[in-house]
């Protein structure tokens, strides 16, 4: 076990508590209290809960269209506790909480944990890759100097990609094996796919804001919160707080006051997460259920023979899945 491996944690508990010290400096906590204190809560929660809801609900109907494409045909009711799962590990680690997914699906599909590991690596980039569309998409409305500094990012995911579909995709290993099936087209499909999820949160961090007395420009906040996602998404720091609430001050500053930024991305962080650990909860039982015999198989034997007939106006093997849906 390396150094890192062994201290990692607390690595990610000095790295939380250095990013906390530093904005406390800037941000007296007399006015951080202050700015929590004044928040219209009502109007947040309102917003804020029903977003994670929508999330959950949604997140979900993308593994399971995921699944389908790579693996084969498995409920969507089935793949609930499979997800909010997830989101109880991931609370304290964002890939602990991906490799307990893939572990988890692997056992109930009986299928190489490599290739489901293959898959969640898939939507994980996915993911990464539609937040830089959309944050790309923000910066035909702006010109200020840190957001054309973006388009370089946009250029190198580009060129990623290239990497992954030309270089990586082809070779015959498990880990690979859902980049190597995936066509372009479905790497379109599953960006569309995600895009409800981020625009509803645009949505409703843009009007949320708006009960803690913070108004950014749509734009602007189209911009700069898929970047604020995806440092969200870095396994650095405890429960992934520090590095959200120092985005926002970093690219929000000039719409409203240090403290009032602080404390709205400290509740919303917390509301998110929260709510999310608190589904996942929920569904344990119901995820260990699905664990026992008798549970999750992607076709039962009736189903496996008609899936090759769906896949033959393309003649191609279910498994390749290039017909699209």
């Amino acid at each position: 076990m390396t150094f890192f491996a062994k201290y990692r944690w607390l690595l990610t508990v000095v790295l939380t508590t250095a990013i906390f010290a530093v904005i406390l400096r800037r941000v007296p906590f007399p006015a951080l209290m202050s700015a929590l204190r004044e928040a219209d809560y009502v109007v947040f929660l309102a917003l804020m809960i029903p977003n994670t809801l929508f999330y959950f609900a949604w997140d979900t109907l993308v593994l399971a269209v995921v699944i389908r494409w790579f693996h084969g045909a498995v409920p969507y009711r089935r793949l609930l506790p499979v997800r909010a799962a997830s989101y109880v590990v991931g609370f304290f680690n964002t890939n602990l909480g991906r490799g307990a997914m893939a572990a988890y699906l692997s056992r109930s599909l009986h299928a190489p944990f490599l290739e489901l590991g293959s898959t969640v690596i898939f939507l994980v980039l996915t993911e990464y890759t539609q937040l830089v569309i959309w944050s790309m998409l923000g910066l035909l409305g702006l010109r200020a100097e840190v957001s054309r500094s973006l388009l370089a990012v946009g250029a190198g995911v580009a060129v990623f990609w290239l990497i992954v579909r030309w270089l990586l995709a082809p070779r015959d290993w498990s880990l690979s094996r859902t980049f190597r099936l995936a066509t372009p087209a479905r790497y379109a499909q599953i960006v569309l796919l995600r895009a409800p999820m981020f625009f509803v949160s645009l949505c409703v961090h843009y009007y949320a804001a708006r009960a803690f007395g913070i108004r950014i420009p749509f734009f602007q906040l189209l911009t700069f919160l898929p970047v604020i996602f995806m440092l969200a998404a870095l396994p650095v720091t405890v429960a992934h707080l520090g590095t959200t609430q120092a985005a926002w001050i970093f690219f929000f500053s000039q719409y409203a006051p240090v403290p009032r930024l602080l404390a709205f991305s400290v509740a919303a962080h917390l509301v998110f997460s929260f709510t999310r650990a608190m589904l996942g909860v929920a569904w344990l039982p119901a995820a260990y259920f699905d664990l026992q015999p008798r549970t999750l198989r992607p076709h039962p034997a009736g189903e496996r023979t008609a899936a090759p007939a769906q896949a033959c106006a393309c003649g191609m093997k279910p498994a390749q899945d290039s017909c699209g849906d």
